[in-house]
């Protein structure tokens, strides 16, 4: 028997600290909370996606009475960028989050379906994408998806190599 260690490497800061870019993405993520449709649980997604081109695509979580019919903001966005520039990698992915009248004080961290499509995003053009979680407190930078969902499940895997 061995034991491994796992190692993830996070920036911690503020967002003045981003370079102009990612504090855009940041700010475009905050907006978009806005157009959450969330009357279930109040609790606002905003996400925001840099492709490589300069485009930015734009999400927000979307609830539904029958909750599995929900979506999280970070798939709505990531979904939208691979359906509409299929051929155009994603560089950065900023999320933000808002509920009772405020930002969310610690960075609000992706649930485990939108970190495995967040991979998928990154193996499928097998680059690293930034994510970007922003908090009142201060932003949490990883350099790359994979560093969220550590042990990941790809299209090697099913190789059965």
């Amino acid at each position: 028997m061995k034991e491994i260690t796992l190692q993830t490497q996070i920036t911690a800061c503020t967002v003045d600290e981003l370079d102009a870019e990612l504090r855009q993405l940041v700010e475009i993520a905050k907006q978009k909370t806005q157009d959450a449709y969330c009357p279930y649980s109040h609790f606002h997604v905003g996400a925001a996606a840099l492709l490589n081109d300069g485009t930015i695509i734009t999400g927000a979580n979307q609830e539904n009475a029958a909750y599995p019919s929900g979506i999280c903001a970070e798939r709505t966005v990531l979904f939208a960028a691979n359906a509409n520039h299929p051929h155009t990698p994603v560089k950065a992915l900023a999320i933000a989050c808002y509920t009772n009248g405020h930002f969310t004080k610690q960075a609000g961290t992706p649930c485990g379906a939108c970190r495995q499509v967040m991979l998928e995003t990154e193996h499928r053009y097998g680059q690293d994408m930034q994510v970007i979680l922003y908090g009142e407190e201060g932003c949490y930078v990883f350099h790359k998806a994979t560093d969220l969902l550590p042990l990941s499940f790809v299209s090697d895997n099913l190789k059965g190599d």
